[in-house]
């Protein structure tokens, strides 16, 4: 459909709706309140089940920390409401900034796109796993094999298609240079899994995705990203940048990823919420 098409579509529903508020506000009124009493009559008991639901995903601008640096998105404003009749942004993004997905492809040559993600490890047991206390203390602190277990011991065995998260309390340094935590050398300190604590995840689990509160899988001082390089290259993937982590329990809670799909994707932007 042309843009001019739109406008004018727009501008004519615009002047049409005016006509109708003027002539009955009242039924207006009295048509709002019934759509939303039915609304409320409709929604689907799952919602009232479920619990209450808790955004684990960052606002994504271009003033969010990335791992380069350097912004991660841009929006370029094409239509205005204002002269056009409706708003319409390009964007350019890049796919592994904000809170975000690390598909398999990421780091491999011939692992699966975002895209070819199964969806139903996109629907995962949340396990959190609480490095805090050491986090405070050492920046470059990592999730290990005695984190897990710990875990373990206090809460069952991980269930299987499990995400397990590392909350560091990282999220909390988002608005902060803290976040990156590049020194005077360029090397990023910020927590991350130690690659043998993936390699028990891979060895002993059935978990589907794990999930950092920081800008990487692999802590921030690696040069070598053993983390990413063992555990996308075994099909399953990671979230980076989650938020909200200590607003969850150690269990129980059930974790809702809104994948991006678009074809060969390594990766992208992505809504993640939490059912608890």
């Amino acid at each position: 459909m042309c843009h001019v098409c739109v406008t004018e579509a727009v501008k004519r529903r615009m002047l049409s709706r005016r006509d109708m508020f003027k002539a009955a506000p009242v039924a207006a009124v009295g048509a709002v309140a019934a759509a939303g009493t039915l609304a409320a009559a409709t929604r689907p008991a799952l919602a009232a089940a479920e619990g209450r639901v808790v955004d684990m995903t960052h606002t994504l601008s271009p003033e969010f920390p990335t791992y380069g640096g350097v912004p991660g998105i841009s929006l370029d404003k094409q239509y205005d409401f204002g002269s056009d009749g409706y708003n319409l942004y390009q964007l350019t993004i890049d796919e592994h900034t904000g809170t975000h997905i690390d598909a398999p492809l990421h780091f491999s040559a011939d692992g699966s796109s975002v895209d070819e993600i199964a969806p139903e490890n996109l629907v995962c047991p949340l396990c959190v796993v609480d490095i805090q206390e050491k986090a405070v203390s050492d920046a470059d602190a990592m999730l290990t094999p005695d984190d897990l277990k710990a875990w373990i011991d206090a809460n069952g065995p991980i269930p299987d298609g499990a995400c397990v998260a590392m909350n560091s309390g990282w999220a909390a340094h988002a608005a902060s240079d803290k976040f990156r935590g590049a020194d005077d050398a360029g090397t990023q300190h910020y927590p991350g899994f130690h690659v043998e604590a993936v390699t028990m995840l891979i060895e002993e689990t059935g978990a589907a995705c794990i999930a950092v509160d920081t800008l990487s899988l692999d802590p921030g001082n690696s040069a070598t990203f053993d983390t990413h390089y063992t555990w996308l290259p075994s099909g399953r993937y990671g979230i980076e940048c989650i938020a909200n982590l200590s607003e969850m329990p150690a269990t129980g809670a059930t974790l809702m990823v809104g994948a991006p799909k678009h074809k060969a994707g390594t990766g992208g932007p992505a809504r993640v919420l939490a059912l608890v």
